[in-house]
């Protein structure tokens, strides 16, 4: 192992000068150069927040954005990469994290001066407004066709270091359910990706950045870890601001999370860092990027991401108005003493394993077991043309909920197909289609379970029955499946907690819990089961 003062940085600017940036590939817990070397994060978060109270100073900023985004691409502004990327380049950046790309609209100006700059993108694979939400958790075809779209767009760049799968959508004991479908998306994401390696495209990770929190770190860690390493994570990203302003190596608990990695078995890094108390983004001295590039942490974690390029109200800028900021030039300062320890590929031996699946308790509601489907938008198709009763055309989607409300308390064998109990890995084939979908699925389940009533597929007029239901042959096989997948959610040994109850609720992020089974709607579906309550069946 050797310290080579710069080579790195130096070498990928003058190499993308001369041919394409190398791309980065993984062994073990490591990053490396195609070449062998050893590549070490040293990034910024570049993405601009333009809410309501952003809006102004995102404007001053220069860009211009869509007045009715509540964030924007920071790739598809060329002008003004122009004028960000040797700002970043200043800082000896070689990474920057974005956290909504808009994969219809082009990226190639952006993308260019990046890699001019020898600069790799880490892209969040969702958006504030289509992921994974932590207290209605769902992974559907409508946002596993938005990851396809980013890796889709992005992928045509050399340098992409990956994608993260989420980001602390899960960010405490309460919400750990949320886990199980950021897995799933992970799983489908590398997936995606491995079919285009095998017809020549090269590699890119697929991570997840986790919050640190105390009562589930570890648990997090494990569980996105453990298991079929297809499923797996790539590379765990962990954001944490526990070093404030005069701390050190222990003091920050930096001590405790080389201790608790040193065992893991790919690459970590810290996706977010910085912490501004006190003083804010002016006061922040950056001694921990001093740490984090230093032989007491350089054997486990692969470098980190400083939270954040633009300065907005959350007063975490290195730049405000296209001018650097005084943070700005103390980060310049320490980048410029980092010498990290350099492993050769060649050279380096892998030794660790996955962890181990974290047991279901008290904290934690997931278990290693099982995931959610892969979302198959023909086989939802499928079942909600082959549905001989299901909702009228024109029926307003605040009814749905009311509905489903009903049947899955009057007959939750009806509402099997819809399951998704995340503690015991039992889950319904249809979890992954659209709240239409759902709803014709249970309503016919429903209608069949009755003994085909005409009473049964009423509900004051919102259902209807279907004289000749048709679908193509190619459907027959996916219904065939999803039918034994039905079966086997209606019978599967379930949670004991029996007394959710499932009745109408006005709180729209909760599902409603049947014999212990989350149902997985949408939460605006959810949230809807308290209007429309004067709607009563049969």
């Amino acid at each position: 192992m050797v310290n080579i003062k710069s080579t790195i940085a130096a070498a990928a600017v003058a190499g993308s000068a001369m041919a394409a940036i190398q791309p980065i590939v993984m062994k073990g817990t490591k990053l490396f150069y195609n070449n062998g070397t050893q590549f070490y994060v040293k990034g910024i978060a570049y993405q601009s927040e333009v809410g309501a109270e952003q809006r102004t100073i995102a404007k001053r900023y220069g860009f211009e954005p869509d007045p009715t985004a509540s964030i924007i691409d920071p790739l598809a502004d060329g002008a003004q990469c122009t004028k960000d990327v040797p700002l970043l380049a200043r800082l000896g950046t070689n990474v920057i994290r974005t956290y909504a790309i808009d994969p219809t609209k082009d990226h190639s100006a952006c993308m260019k001066l990046l890699e001019a700059a020898g600069i790799y993108v880490l892209a969040d694979l969702g958006n504030p407004s289509v992921s994974i939400k932590r207290d209605a958790p769902a992974w559907n075809v409508q946002l596993f066709n938005r990851y396809k779209n980013v890796i889709d767009e992005l992928g045509k760049y050399d340098n992409v270091l990956g994608f993260l799968s989420g980001n602390e959508v899960t960010n405490n004991a309460t919400n750990t359910d949320a886990s199980a479908f950021v897995k799933a998306a992970t799983r489908d994401a590398k997936a995606y990706i491995k079919a285009k390696m095998d017809k020549g495209h090269r590699w890119m990770g697929v991570g997840y950045a986790s919050n640190d929190d105390a009562e589930i770190r570890a648990e997090m860690a494990q569980y996105f870890n453990c298991g079929k390493q297809e499923n797996a994570i790539d590379f765990w990203g962990y954001n944490i601001y526990s070093w404030c302003g005069k701390s050190s190596f222990q003091e920050s608990g930096y001590d405790v999370q080389v201790k608790f990695f040193a065992n893991y078995s790919v690459p970590v890094f810290f996706a977010e860092y910085g912490c501004n108390s006190p003083g804010g983004a002016e006061g922040r001295l950056f001694e921990d990027t001093l740490a984090i590039y230093s032989d007491q942490m350089t054997d486990v974690f692969s470098g980190g991401i400083v939270f954040k390029f633009q300065q907005e109200t959350n007063d975490y800028g290195l730049v405000k108005g296209g001018t650097p900021m005084k943070n700005f030039k103390v980060l310049e300062s320490q980048m410029k003493k980092v010498d990290p320890t350099i492993v050769q590929m060649d050279a380096y031996k892998p030794t660790n394993t996955a962890q181990a699946c974290p047991n279901v308790g008290t904290n934690w509601k997931v278990t290693g077991n099982a995931l959610p489907p892969t979302p198959d938008a023909d086989m939802c198709t499928c079942a909600y043309n082959a549905a001989k009763c299901r909702q009228i055309d024109d029926l307003n989607v605040k009814d749905y909920g009311v509905i489903f409300d009903y049947i899955c308390k009057a007959d939750p064998a009806a509402c099997a197909g819809i399951k998704a109990e995340t503690d015991t890995g039992v889950y319904g084939p249809y979890v992954m289609c659209n709240p239409k979908e759902q709803l014709a699925v249970v309503l016919d389940a429903y209608y069949a379970n009755q003994g085909g009533r005409a009473d049964a597929c009423s509900f004051k007029g919102s259902a209807q029955i279907v004289s000749n239901p048709s679908t193509p042959s190619s459907c027959s096989a996916k219904l065939s499946a999803a039918s034994s997948a039905v079966a086997f959610a209606a019978t599967a040994a379930a949670g004991s907690d029996t007394t959710g109850g499932g009745s109408g609720s006005s709180d729209t992020n909760a599902a409603p819990r049947i014999s212990g089974s989350s149902l997985a709607m949408g939460a605006w579906v959810l949230g809807s089961m308290a209007v429309g309550a004067g709607m009563i069946a049969l």
